[in-house]
């Protein structure tokens, strides 16, 4: 066995030219099989020590060691992300007569884009490369800059970064409390490159590292067991929530002739009896409406808000996403839009307004706007001088519940959009459209993604999807109550309670950001020595 594993890692150390770049992007596309639906995070084991191994013959050909690494991890960050998000080419053949042409472009041209990042990775762990054990360090290191670079440059995109792969058992993800998302990420990759040292013929006991990787796997389960085990699921006494799932088409979101049909849907779904203890919206204090839900600018329709004010019962409320108009003087069109969540009160009266913060690139506006649009560009939502950002987030006072953070579609995905400080709410409300992907993987990764700010934060995740995953989540990440992808409905639960402030609420990634620098100091000192740990 151990011949053998020499055998093919001196194959990949070795290879150059189109075999190495194959081998990379193999090894890349393998990897994405570890973030959600499928969650197959042991195939890691394998894909990541070939990292290392790519980088230890980084140099063999025409390129210097630093180029040649980031040759290799754009390979395998091309391999990864086109797997990981082909889903988004679904959002180009809602309206493919004016956007089909561009799903190409899309499928293949974001994740080149997002390769870079693990380029750049592959790139700063070379020029530091040390021998020994401490070159697992060099690159955990080094990718977890590249992956936290990939969540905030250019408004940033961390979709699948590598530290979801330990979501899942859900007793993995609670050291999020304690690291967050990077510093996940540096556990990930630290742990499942560690089988690359057993090539190591020169080091006394190199199984000692993989043992310790395994150690540590082992330690996390524990406490998060231990976790999931003190904070069992506690409601909000009072709090009873009703979601609706439409599952309406995206052509009928954007098409105003659609309004009556839509708000019949929307009405009916409300209202409907889903058992004994849940006859209809009477039975609700709080209901809540997907992302965008209308055709048209709702507080500028009237009739739509007097059939809401019609259907919510004394006390009870209604958080629902939509697109929002400026204050602007009769008569003057609107050029552009604010992606917005409403609290409406059971007389119809808007009691508070969200505006998104992090828009996407591409769906909800275009850079250069009005150049791109003289050009006859358009954005995904074609909504015209696309949509504009709010100033600020801050919990919503809802009556008779607790606080809640507003997040809206992929804003649930940043770790920093979800950071509450000192005014902490009592849970997180999540409105999406994911019906832009369709029946796909990309609807379970943004649920995957969204539960761990929960987590992160020690706070319950409300979500509303137009077409699926609706979920209430506890906040430890156990999912109370869903509806599935592709499902019409409603969802009736409970509020979950929030639990104290975890560690990684309270320091953030200030302690990751010391471990990353101690990382990076003993990497480059065992370069120095030679040593081979």
């Amino acid at each position: 066995m151990g011949r053998k594993l020499r055998d093919a890692a001196q194959t990949i150390i070795l290879s150059w030219g189109w075999r190495r770049m194959l081998i990379a992007g193999l090894a890349g596309a393998l990897s994405s099989l570890a973030m959600a639906p499928f969650n197959l995070w042991p195939v890691l084991f394998v894909t990541f020590p070939v990292m290392v191994w790519l980088i230890d013959g980084a140099g063999a050909g025409r390129f210097n060691g630093v180029t040649s690494a980031a040759i290799a991890g754009w390979w395998f960050g091309f391999g990864y992300f086109v797997p990981g998000l082909y889903w988004i080419g679904y959002a180009f053949l809602v309206d493919a007569s004016t956007f089909g042409w561009l799903l190409p472009f899309a499928v293949c041209g974001l994740p080149a884009y997002l390769a870079l990042f693990p380029a750049a990775g592959f790139g700063l762990a070379r020029a530091i490369w040390p021998r020994g054990a401490a070159r697992i360090l060099a690159l955990a290191a080094a990718l977890t800059v590249s992956e936290w670079l990939r969540g905030h440059v250019l408004t940033g995109f961390p979709w699948n970064a590598f530290g979801y792969a330990l979501t899942e058992p859900l007793a993995l993800a609670q050291t999020a409390s304690l690291v967050g998302l990077w510093g996940l990420t540096f556990l990930g990759v630290a742990i499942f490159a560690a089988p690359a040292v057993l090539i190591d013929g020169k080091a006394r006991r190199p199984w000692l590292v993989p043992l310790a990787a395994v150690a540590v796997l082992v330690a996390m389960g524990a406490y998060g067991s231990l976790r999931l085990a003190r904070h069992p699921t506690v409601l909000v006494d009072g709090v009873r929530l009703r979601i609706m799932q439409p599952d309406v088409a995206q052509d009928e979101r954007f098409n105003y002739s659609a309004k009556a049909a839509v708000m019949r849907k929307y009405l009916a779904l409300s209202d409907r009896a889903t058992g004994p203890q849940a006859t209809g919206v009477g039975d609700a204090t709080i209901l809540i409406w997907p992302e965008s839900a209308f055709p048209f600018f709702l507080t500028r329709e009237g009739d739509a808000m007097a059939q809401i004010a019609d259907l919510l019962p004394k006390g009870t409320v209604l958080i629902t996403g939509a697109v929002r108009a400026p204050d602007l003087p009769p008569g003057v069109p609107v050029r552009r839009a604010y992606n917005s969540i409403y609290l409406i009160g059971d007389d119809g009266s808007v009691l508070s307004v969200y505006d998104k913060l992090h828009l996407v690139p591409f769906g909800e506006y275009l850079p250069f706007q009005d150049l791109m649009e003289k050009l006859g560009f358009q954005q995904l939502t074609r909504v015209h001088g696309g949509f504009i950002p709010g100033t600020r987030r801050r919990p919503i006072a809802i009556p008779n519940a607790p606080r809640a953070l507003p997040l809206i579609c992929y804003e649930a995905i940043f770790p920093s959009d979800a950071v509450t400080g000192e005014d902490r709410p009592g849970w997180i409300i999540n409105l999406t459209n994911d019906g832009w992907f369709g029946i796909s993987t990309g609807p379970y990764q943004h649920l995957q993604q969204a539960r761990l700010r929960g987590i992160e934060e020690g706070l319950p995740l409300v979500r509303a999807a137009n077409t699926g995953i609706s979920a209430v989540v506890d906040p430890v990440g156990r999912i109370t109550a869903r509806l599935g992808l592709g499902v019409e409905g409603v969802l009736d639960a409970r509020l979950p309670a929030a639990i104290p402030p975890t560690p990684y609420a309270r320091f953030g990634d200030g302690p990751v950001a010391i471990i990353l620098a101690i990382a990076f100091l003993l990497a480059i000192r065992r370069r120095q020595t030679g040593a081979d740990f």
